[in-house]
């Protein structure tokens, strides 16, 4: 295969990175049998999970993705703030159009200054429930972790698995204007533990040694839920997350939105036995239908097991077979909080905080002048369903589910926004995105959608126009026109500093906001019915997508896109585009 990048036409300034890392992503068809069922599902190089990606900080990646299925595909690599390279972002008619079955296109980037845990996922429509892979970033050589090194890394995908095909399950919550239906199944590593049907023996396992420490990367790929984790009788040191370094803070649990990663340091300080690793869901919702199961996996202790090479290169599927020198029948489960405990929830978000304060000599740097403040409110609407086909209209009181960023429901373009910007194009999109809502209500307390406050959403496809360098603020307020829920909120291009969260509408005069070690994220949980205030730069030019990582939403139109204005010189301004760039 030929991953030459010698033709591709980019900045003299471009950064290279020290070393390149070539990997190539077939995207296809397969049959998988679980619970019961055999089942045709989208996934990449034969593996579900897909396979994992590895490099080092700095390092140069080129991944040529080839699609096989008869469907439109396109990848985004989560986390990745993509540092002039946002041709390669990902998201379908955003800044590239889908690839085609039969195509194939060339993703080219820098890690520049991250290491960490990310993923990959596919990033048009559904098919993300299983076109998803882990995407790991070890230190530069010679550097190290910042706390002990572990004996052992082991990397866990939660996802969740529908025996429905994902495609007609899309178009069937499209056409029906109602919610989807819960998930059969949820997953770790792509299987769903003992105590589903048909799934005895479909379990994945992590072998451990008494004595020894290791370190589990957990990322959440799941479609619309957000999810616990925890190990039974087990402690977890939380060290990083979304690839950013943490004070460490002791937890029993985890609790994960979609696009969110952890990495926790866990000791094997237990008697010999094995022990539950367990994933349930987190719905603080109201009234919205979910499955309200717990799914395992097993931490095994053994009495040999065999070092794995840092950095890892063994396929998460091919760790779930190590074989076990030692069994024992008891199972110990962890403890996890009840499905809508919020305030568990919020007091372990509350603990996550930067590994360094915001000082001169520090990386953290969060800007304390703003140039542009921004107050989005977010949620769920109902639009006024003109069929006279009841099968259509099975959203609330008879409408269709929409979603909205300020009472704005995203609209699709026909061509990627980039490329509409980059080459001027006129009528694909247009620059008024509201700063703040149109009206101002009582967000919070599940404010009425049509009486008294008209909150049937506008559609449209509107960008926030930015200054490059600019110093951003956006509060996030969640409203309850439907109903309030928890809100996972990924932004495309940039890390973002997270300077606190909260329940009720947002006040800033009695707000406590964190400007001294705030964590560097790139996915925010918006409390249900609350708030949360994040600050970023923008100094990377470009069109940048900004949306809920709970697709249904996304799907309905809970989104926007930043168009960051290219600055001054070479280091500042958007390259052209790759000549293999497809188009729409």
């Amino acid at each position: 295969m030929d991953f030459s990048d010698q033709n591709v036409s980019v900045l003299e300034a471009w950064p290279k990175g020290s070393v390149t890392r070539c990997y190539e992503l077939k995207v296809q068809t397969a049959s998988i049998a679980k619970l019961c069922k055999t089942s045709t599902v989208v996934n990449v190089n034969g593996m579900y999970p897909g396979p994992n990606i590895s490099a080092r900080e700095d390092d140069r990646v080129v991944v040529k993705v080839t699609n096989r299925t008869p469907y439109n595909i396109s990848i985004h690599w989560h986390g990745v703030r993509q540092r002039l390279t946002c041709w390669s972002d990902g998201p379908a008619y955003i800044t590239q159009c889908p690839i085609q079955s039969g195509q194939s296109f060339k993703y080219r980037f820098t890690l520049l200054n991250q290491p960490g845990t990310l993923f990959w996922h596919a990033h048009i429509s559904w098919p993300r429930a299983t076109v998803h892979g882990p995407l790991i970033i070890y230190p530069k050589q010679g550097v190290s972790y910042p706390f002990e090194p572990p004996f052992e890394e082991h990397v866990i995908v939660l996802g969740e698995y529908w025996l429905r095909d994902i495609q007609d399950l899309e178009r069937h919550v499209k056409e029906s204007g109602g919610g989807p239906p819960s998930s059969d199944a949820y997953i770790l590593n792509g299987r769903p533990g003992p105590l589903h049907n048909c799934s005895r023996d479909d379990v994945y396992t992590v072998s451990v040694t008494k004595g020894k420490k290791y370190l589990l990367r957990i990322i959440n790929a799941a479609l619309n839920m957000e999810h616990f984790f925890g190990v039974a009788n087990h402690t977890m040191t939380v060290v990083e997350t979304d690839g950013e370094y943490t004070k460490p803070f002791n937890t029993s649990f985890l609790m994960l939105t979609p696009g969110q990663t952890y990495n926790v340091l866990i000791e094997a300080d237990q008697p010999i036995g094995k022990y539950y690793m367990a994933m349930a869901p987190y719905m603080p919702a109201k009234n919205v239908p979910f499955l309200n199961k717990t799914s395992y996996a097993i931490l095994n202790y053994v009495t040999h097991t065999k070092s794995i090479a840092s950095p890892p290169t063994v396929e998460v599927d091919k760790l779930a077979r190590k074989s076990c020198s030692r069994r024992s029948m008891i199972l110990y489960e962890p403890i996890l909080p009840n499905a809508n405990d919020t305030e568990s929830v919020q007091a372990f978000a509350d603990q996550v905080k930067s590994l360094y304060p915001n000082q001169h000599w520090s990386p953290i740097d969060v800007p304390l002048k703003i140039d542009k403040s921004l107050f989005f409110a977010i949620g769920l609407n109902v639009f006024s369903c003109n069929s006279s086909d009841a099968d259509r209209c099975q959203g609330p009181n008879g409408g269709i589910f929409a979603a909205s960023v300020n009472n704005i429901t995203f609209r699709r373009p026909r061509v990627s926004l980039l490329n509409a910007y980059y080459n001027n194009l006129e009528g694909y999109y247009s620059t008024d995105f509201p700063d703040k809502p149109e009206k101002m209500y009582d967000f919070a307390n599940e404010a009425p959608n049509n009486i008294g406050v008209d909150t049937q959403p506008a559609i449209g496809t509107r960008v926030s126009v930015l200054e490059y360098g600019w110093a951003v603020q956006v509060i996030f307020q969640d409203t309850g026109t439907v109903g309030t829920e928890n809100h996972p909120i990924h932004l495309h291009g940039f890390s973002f500093y997270l300077l606190g969260t909260g329940l009720g509408n947002f006040n800033s005069s009695t707000a406590v906001l964190n400007f001294y070690d705030p964590p560097y994220r790139n996915t925010v949980g918006v409390p249900v019915g609350g708030w949360a205030v994040i600050r970023f730069r923008a100094d990377n030019p470009g069109v940048w997508f900004m949306h809920c990582h709970q697709d249904v939403h996304t799907t309905w139109g809970l989104s926007m896109a930043f168009l960051v204005k290219n600055g001054k010189g070479k280091m500042q301004t958007l390259p052209p585009p790759p000549p293999d760039l497809l188009p729409c």
